[in-house]
């Protein structure tokens, strides 16, 4: 079996979407992002897009099912041969189980993990900075700190079932965006 698909985790401010894009780009694989998957069904206001707006219009995460049937729908649209790189999923445990259910059923697997590993300080130091040049009034060390308390609650429980899998693959994410990129290809070809 060739090279499995890839599952890109690391706390907001990391750095990973941008990274991600790079890799993907290099190498044509494909970035499947919940984030846009949920843009691109609101905007087509789709079956799945509307369940998951009445969730989100009351401030409710949204439910499992919906987001792995995104996934599920957009999987049977990229070509076997191509590698894909997960971008904000899986979130939990039981979407990490999701997803490897549906890839079997497409005869595709995880092949690692990729944890870019930030410091919460170097994490605030960032979007600190990203916030008083953009003028961004979100991004105060309070709301940071809550996201990354968020994050590290949400993935801990995910990076441990694939970690007993012998599948994570952690990459020091603090440094220059071309070092962090070159660590982060060679992870990823490992």
């Amino acid at each position: 079996m060739g090279r499995g698909d890839l599952v890109f985790m690391g706390p907001p401010g990391s750095g990973k979407g941008t990274q991600a894009q790079t890799l993907v780009r290099e190498h044509g694989w494909v970035q499947l992002s919940t984030g846009e998957l949920f843009r691109d069904h609101l905007k087509r206001e789709t079956a799945l897009g509307r369940a998951a707006r009445g969730y989100m219009d009351r401030g409710e995460l949204v439910p499992d099912a919906v987001t792995v049937d995104m996934v599920r729908e957009r999987l049977r649209e990229i070509p076997a041969g191509t590698r894909i790189v997960f971008d904000g999923f899986p979130r939990t445990v039981a979407q990490a189980d999701a997803l490897d259910r549906l890839l079997g059923e497409l005869g595709r697997r995880v092949d690692a993990v990729i944890l870019l590993d930030v410091p919460r300080q170097e994490i605030l130091d960032r979007l600190g900075k990203r916030a008083r040049a953009e003028g961004r009034t979100d991004d105060t060390p309070e709301v940071i700190g809550k996201r990354f308390d968020v994050y590290e609650q949400q993935t801990r429980p995910v990076v441990e079932h694939y970690e007993r899998r012998r599948a994570v693959r952690r990459v020091d994410g603090v440094g220059g965006v071309d070092a962090v990129a070159t660590r982060l290809r060679e992870a990823a070809e490992r």
